[in-house]
């Protein structure tokens, strides 16, 4: 497992891309909305509050607006190889603004690899084939949300090993089979930080 900073290996985070023409209005504002929330859930606690994993991410601009969430949420990035695009690629340079080396991202060669290092921590795995709704989850801090690829989702023997921890978002559409990973990850840790808020000030 390798935490870096792009162009600059020893150091611990990294600059990942933002698809500054891409359709991703809804993510600012649901960033913006959810100020209030993490200055009322985070600052009482300075631990990391969520991890978002990506499982061999398949889009660079994917994982550019994730990388934007994680920082805004104030969550660590895990991406597992292997990955769709390469860390030296030329969308990703452009894209790098100044933000993007506040954000802390660990690499892991494999699957493998992160489950092994990671072997303590409390998971829970999204996928269409879970039967629970993502609003059921228990969040809590240090929690670590598992995505799969943009094509296929998680490897089959992970959801299968991990049933009890399966959860989705509701799709109220025939016509649509998946939502954008992006989308995917900004509704599970926004509802998590939100969660949370309500919790402690309940």
């Amino acid at each position: 497992m390798k935490v870096l900073k792009m162009l600059n290996v020893n150091t611990d985070s990294v600059m990942l891309p933002l698809n500054l023409l891409g359709k991703d209005v809804s993510i600012v504002f649901q960033s913006q909305v959810i100020t209030n929330v993490i200055s009322t859930s985070l600052n009482k606690n300075k631990q990391m509050p969520f991890n978002i994993v990506l499982v061999e991410p398949e889009i660079p601009n994917n994982t550019g607006n994730i990388g934007r969430v994680s920082l805004a949420s104030g969550s660590v990035l895990h991406l597992v190889k292997p990955f769709g695009f390469e860390l030296s690629d030329a969308r990703l340079k452009r894209a790098g603004l100044d933000y993007w080396k506040h954000i802390t991202v660990k690499i892991y060669e494999s699957l493998d690899e992160f489950l092994a290092m990671n072997k303590d921590k409390e998971m829970v795995f999204l996928s269409s084939a879970a039967k629970k709704s993502y609003v059921s989850i228990d969040y809590k801090d240090d929690l670590f949300f598992v995505f799969g690829k943009e094509s296929v989702g998680l490897p089959k023997e992970l959801v299968a090993n991990n049933t009890d921890k399966l959860y989705k978002i509701p799709i109220h559409s025939p016509h649509v089979r998946s939502l954008n990973l992006a989308n995917a990850v900004s509704i599970v840790v926004f509802e998590g930080l939100r969660s949370m808020a309500v919790s402690e000030n309940s």
